[in-house]
């Protein structure tokens, strides 16, 4: 795919971790802090982050700059996380003893994580929209 060199400014790396013992609200509160940033400003950011997400996330990070160095020849400084979504995997039912003789249910669940990498420059979130419906603070008619 990238035997080209115009080719290689194109290329998406994707990295995927499935079934991951996590909730994937939890899971997506940590993804909405890297998507968009280049590679060394997530990882910095995962480094300090002290949710058990982050390490997972941090994993899946690895591994996508992994494959783009081993197997599309791109440079790791080069890369910005392009795209990064959670979703949500099988859930594991459990039951928990409770009064009077009933049962609970207890929800363990799983998600599937994928980054997607590519080379390019960092996107601001959120910079790019229009300010909508405020007024000049001061200003009258």
């Amino acid at each position: 795919m990238a035997d080209n060199k115009n080719d290689t400014d194109k290329v998406a790396v994707k990295a995927l971790a499935r079934y991951i013992r996590i909730s994937p609200y939890k899971a997506r509160k940590v993804m909405d802090l890297v998507r968009g940033k280049d590679v060394e400003e997530a990882k910095r950011i995962l480094a300090f982050s002290t949710t058990h997400a982050s390490r997972v996330i941090e994993k899946v990070l690895d591994s996508a700059v992994a494959n783009a160095e081993n197997n599309n020849n791109l440079r790791a400084e080069d890369l910005v996380v392009d795209g990064g979504w959670v979703d949500e995997g099988p859930t594991l039912k459990r039951w928990q003893p409770c009064s009077r003789g009933r049962a609970t249910r207890i929800r363990k669940r799983t998600s599937h994580i994928t980054i997607v990498l590519g080379p390019g420059e960092k996107k601001e979130a959120g910079r790019d929209r229009k300010r909508r419906g405020r007024s000049k603070v001061g200003k009258k008619g």
